[in-house]
């Protein structure tokens, strides 16, 4: 008589909760140290559900058909020269940031949820967490190999590791995971998995992926897609963790409650760089911020937290601001980034005619009011011989460590400045959100790396800017930055398409 076929759910106990072992010598405490000192009460962890119930060899043979087919359209990319097919020259530059700012945010997050799922005494957790710690890497993986076909023909791609770890402006994105993965196991969860993956992935992941498609560069595009299948699992996981460390003690609310508030503010800063991507740096464009953030977070994000307040969760403390802010941000950050074009490892410019024109439609309140005479009075002074560049280094937030260029939203003719004390020193914030954030924990973001107080302190290579560029950061000065009009990227695409 043949042994009955086990179903999934009796194979996934088997070989994963039936894994686990009895403390019957050892203290459980120091096994899993980590476990009770952000103060989360867990009374049984038999309760953390996973709803995907996956087994590594189940996991393995779904991977593998995944991969077989994106490096066959990635073959087919590299061997009928995609690059040739993307809309034009600019958009590179976009895929230059999410190989420089974002890929390495994988790699990071790989490593973190490696580390967290040790540190959870219930089987469940530690194996979500494995789970989703090779799925990180997997996608770091794949997003180089898509990418690298860029590096044969344009400047930019050649040393990103090494950029993500130097270059000023991403120690944003780097600063938000060192954040994460300095926090206990139970805060980079809500970081990581609910805040980010959960909350706001979607408005990372489809505007780039779109972007893509739209832009006719379909390996990154797949790569995307390819990933979209782990994310959903990522995001089922954020919403059973929050569930889950809600259901399990009432004290655990507030604190939830308090890291809510915090990773949503720590996302929407990081995200200003999506914003700018989606507004400025398409040639053909998917949507606007604005939109974007309207559908994903405003429509979406709210059902979410109308379902939570049962368990006593309200929206994210200065959700107001980020409401007022979708009219602003992208236009303020690519402003930045415009003025700061000759210390970017990627290129600018000016909206065309058309752009400023579309950008007027999606932001029929702010743009022509705020934003178009400014890129008026940019063109004016660039056709007379006086294109600007910001020649003084940036004053940068404490916390987000984006350079204070944002506005108050009330006014968006005043830079907004906050500032705190603490043991004899002033420390400088671009909101009440990245004030609130250093408050709650002054002795964290005290250390913060910001890059400009470093090279003002001589610890980057040099006493000017451009020692600093190509020293320090390994720029390529002329071919890396400044604008995108004369540049060799351009030019290099010009030959190609055969345009004077």
């Amino acid at each position: 008589m043949s042994a009955k076929k086990l179903n999934l759910k009796d194979k996934y106990r088997l070989l994963t909760r039936d894994l686990d072992w009895e403390y019957s010598y050892a203290d459980r405490k120091k096994a899993f140290p980590y476990e009770e000192f952000e103060g989360i009460k867990i009374t049984d962890w038999s309760k953390w559900e996973d709803p995907f119930r996956l087994t590594m060899d189940a996991y393995w043979k779904y991977q593998a058909e995944k991969e077989k087919k994106l490096y066959a359209i990635f073959d087919a990319f590299a061997q009928n020269n995609g690059h040739l097919n993307v809309t034009d020259a600019r958009y590179v530059n976009a895929i230059k940031i999410f190989l420089t700012g974002v890929s390495p945010l994988e790699y990071q997050a790989y490593q973190g949820y490696a580390h967290v799922g040790r540190q959870f005494g219930g089987a469940g957790a530690r194996v979500a967490c494995q789970m989703q710690s090779i799925d990180e890497l997997r996608h770091v993986q794949t997003q180089i190999h898509a990418m690298s076909h860029y590096n044969k023909y344009f400047d930019g791609f050649q040393d990103w590791t090494h950029m993500h770890d130097r270059v000023w402006y991403l120690s944003v994105p780097k600063s938000f995971f060192d954040d994460a993965r300095s926090a206990g196991p139970f805060e980079f969860l809500i970081a990581i998995s609910f805040s980010f993956e959960y909350v706001l992935t979607n408005l990372l992941f489809v505007p780039f992926m779109s972007g893509a498609a739209h832009n006719g560069d379909m390996a990154t595009c797949t790569f995307g897609f390819s990933a979209q299948s782990d994310e959903a699992r990522h995001m089922t996981l954020g919403l059973e963790i929050i569930k889950f460390l809600l259901e399990q003690h009432e004290d655990n609310v507030p604190i939830v409650q308090k890291w809510i508030d915090k990773w949503f503010w720590r996302g929407t800063r990081l995200l200003s760089i999506v914003a700018m991507m989606m507004d400025y740096m398409l040639p053909n464009k998917v949507m606007s911020w604005k939109e974007a953030w309207e559908v994903y977070f405003e429509e979406a994000g709210g059902a979410l937290f109308k379902d939570l307040a049962r368990y006593g969760i309200r929206m994210p403390k200065f959700v107001e601001t980020t409401e007022k802010e979708k009219e602003h941000i992208s236009h303020q950050a690519w402003w930045i980034f415009y003025n700061y074009g000759h210390a970017a490892g990627f290129h600018t410019w000016i909206p065309s005619d058309e752009e400023l024109d579309w950008l007027s439609e999606k932001y029929p309140d702010t743009f022509d009011k705020y934003y178009r005479p400014r890129w008026e009075l940019a063109r004016k002074m660039e056709a007379e011989g006086k294109r600007f560049y910001s020649q003084a280094l940036p004053q940068l937030c404490t916390t987000c460590q984006i350079p204070m260029g944002f506005t108050e939203m009330d006014d968006p003719t005043q830079i907004a400045y906050r500032s705190s004390d603490y043991e004899g020193e002033k420390y400088h914030f671009c909101s009440d959100g990245c004030k609130h954030i250093f408050d709650e924990e002054p002795e964290k973001y005290v250390q913060s790396w910001l890059p400009v107080h470093q090279i003002y302190q001589g610890n980057c290579g040099g006493a000017s800017v451009e020692e600093v560029l190509r020293d320090y950061y390994k720029l390529n000065l002329g071919a890396d930055n400044l604008d995108i009009k004369g540049s060799p990227d351009e030019q290099r695409w010009k030959e190609w398409k055969g345009v004077a």
